[in-house]
């Protein structure tokens, strides 16, 4: 898959921009601050209908303006199709495909892209949620119906937890919690089939993680992945909480549909008395944790800084990997973020090298000599939000 040309309206610090990019290797140049990371943003919405800084999407439309457009024409081989999204500051999204209407979560059947950033870090350092986002972006890209999945869980969550709310509020207990039971239901169905997505995804990266990880890092640490599941009774990081230190996770497809769903449901009648205390749903997707692991140690608290950036390229390299050997639609399109300042000269030389095969790569930099010259052969000027020059070295 090709970007060959994207245009945006009222999109970060854009008013306006068109940009053309060519298959191989593409640089985007400019001091920081200037656009080049929004432009990458942009691409990779399309792709996975998130963004690798925010969590939301208000903060991508343009200051003064109330919704933002993101329009690019790809290539798949001979056949071309134009993908467009309009990210509404309040108000569901609208997107289309060659000019149809089509819900948003239609656009990564068209669109996969794998973005390298500096906030990859935080998916190895920072909270759960941070590997929660990577693993569930991975997902709808490699299978476009879990963004209806995971998006219904999100509804189901929240009307349980202000269910919950409501009956810590008038301290109902017993029968009168019977409406509960709907939403229970609802709750396990739902995250069940993302358990076993999630299960599904860390069992296929792992052998593609360590091979990664050894290209990159030229070591081989061993590295690990496997999930923390709630159900089975570990505890969520996201409120500051330790993991239970022997999580009862599994990296591989292991347990089948009806034993997850049992777990579930029994998970959620022995945390019942506590969530109705602390008024929120303690058991469920949205609280587990991916591990991560180098040499026999958790990535987060033991792993230099060296070998925290070698897993978090290890990841992203074997989704790109992953994607590409499952794809219909060629390659995904590599974006590397500014990466490059953050890397030692051999890392630089190691990436360099395992990306440069992809049919199309896309590379920021505020200084033109930290890219590798193997992936400097068109290049676009970022200009405070205009494209100002564009050239092939």
């Amino acid at each position: 898959m090709i970007v060959e040309q994207l245009s945006l309206v009222d999109f970060r610090n854009y008013a306006a921009a068109d940009v053309a990019l060519t298959a191989g290797a593409n640089v985007l140049i400019g001091r920081n601050g200037q656009g080049k990371t929004n432009l990458a943003e942009a691409i990779a919405f399309l792709a996975t209908l998130g963004s690798h800084r925010v969590s939301q999407d208000a903060p991508m439309v343009r200051d003064g303006a109330d919704a933002a457009i993101i329009r690019a024409r790809l290539a798949h081989g001979d056949r071309r199709i134009v993908l467009e999204v309009q990210l509404n500051r309040s108000g569901s999204n609208r997107a289309r495909v060659n000019g149809a209407a089509v819900r948003p979560a239609e656009l990564p059947r068209y669109a996969q892209v794998v973005l390298f950033a500096p906030e990859d870090l935080q998916i190895v350092r920072g909270d759960p949620s941070s590997r929660r986002r990577f693993a569930d972006q991975l997902l709808v890209q490699r299978s476009p119906r879990m963004a209806g999945v995971l998006a219904d869980y999100d509804r189901v969550l929240k009307q349980r937890n202000a269910l919950l709310k409501s009956a810590r509020s008038r301290s109902v207990r017993g029968e009168g919690l019977s409406t509960l039971g709907v939403w229970d239901d609802k709750l396990v169905n739902l995250g069940t089939e993302v358990i076993r997505a999630r299960l599904a995804i860390a069992a296929d990266l792992s052998a593609p993680v360590v091979e990664a990880y050894a290209a990159i890092a030229g070591e081989d640490h061993h590295p690990e992945l496997e999930w923390s599941l709630t159900i089975h009774g570990a505890d969520s990081a996201d409120e500051g909480a330790e993991l239970d230190s022997s999580p009862l996770g599994t990296g591989t497809v292991g347990p089948s549909v009806d034993e997850i769903a049992a777990a579930f449901r029994q998970s959620l009648v022995a945390k019942r008395s506590q969530e109705l205390d602390r008024a929120l749903t303690l058991v469920g997707p949205h609280r587990d944790d991916l591990l991560l692991r180098v040499r026999g140690l958790p990535v987060k608290g033991y792993a230099s800084h060296g070998e925290s950036w070698s897993i978090a390229l290890a990841l992203r390299l074997a989704s790109a990997r992953l994607l590409r050997a499952r794809s219909q639609l060629g390659d995904p399109v590599l974006i590397l973020d500014d990466v490059f300042a953050e890397l030692d000269a051999d890392r630089r030389r190691r990436l360099a090298g395992l990306v440069a095969d992809f049919e199309q790569v896309i590379v920021t930099a505020a200084v033109q000599d930290d890219v590798p010259s193997v992936l400097r052969a068109h290049t676009v000027r970022v200009v405070a939000g205009t494209i100002q020059e564009v050239d092939d070295d």
